[in-house]
């Protein structure tokens, strides 16, 4: 990783843009991999830069790329991914306290409380962590139909779980007596 760490607010220029640049060395991949359960991870990148936004406030943009192995959740067999994703952080000055019991988060913000430091690198592994794939699946990778019950009685199937099934099979008899 470059020699950045967090960037100290207070020593930041107000009027143009600092640049950053973070590429983990392994033992820092490693670290990372470990943190967010992952199989494998390479090719890690953020790149980007900090600038204010009025008076207080300050603005993170940038680029994260990665490629990350994870576990099928069908067959658990390494399945990679490759990301690449913008990324926008606002740190706040005067941000809203989400302890109030009237605080209402919005979806999609991307507004944190401004601290005395920046962490460009804190960012990086939080924004690698929300794109993650949820469920990544290995190409052709297919849920068997599993049916699980006590020895010797017969397994529900879907079809039994369908709350309106038996009902349209009593409407059905119920048209044939009339």
């Amino acid at each position: 990783m470059s020699k950045l760490t967090s960037l100290r607010v207070a020593d930041l220029p107000q009027n143009a843009p600092t640049a950053f640049e973070l590429r983990p060395d392994a033992p820092r991949l490693d670290a990372i991999k470990e943190e967010l359960g992952l199989l494998g991870l390479r090719k890690l990148s953020f790149v980007g830069n900090v600038q204010a936004q009025g008076k207080h406030d300050w603005v993170l943009q940038g680029k994260l790329g990665a490629t990350v192995i994870q576990p099928c959740v069908v067959t658990l067999e390494p399945v990679t991914t490759r990301i690449e994703t913008p990324v926008s952080r606002a740190f706040l000055a005067e941000l809203d306290d989400p302890d109030e019991p009237e605080f209402e988060i919005p979806e999609g913000d991307d507004s944190e409380p401004l601290g005395p430091v920046i962490d460009p690198a804190q960012v990086m592994i939080e924004a690698l962590s929300l794109a993650l794939p949820q469920y990544p699946r290995k190409d052709g990778a297919e849920l068997a139909q599993a049916d699980f019950t006590e020895p010797g009685k017969q397994a529900m199937t879907d079809e039994d779980v369908k709350p309106f099934a038996g009902l349209a099979g009593l409407r059905d008899a119920l048209k044939k007596d009339e």
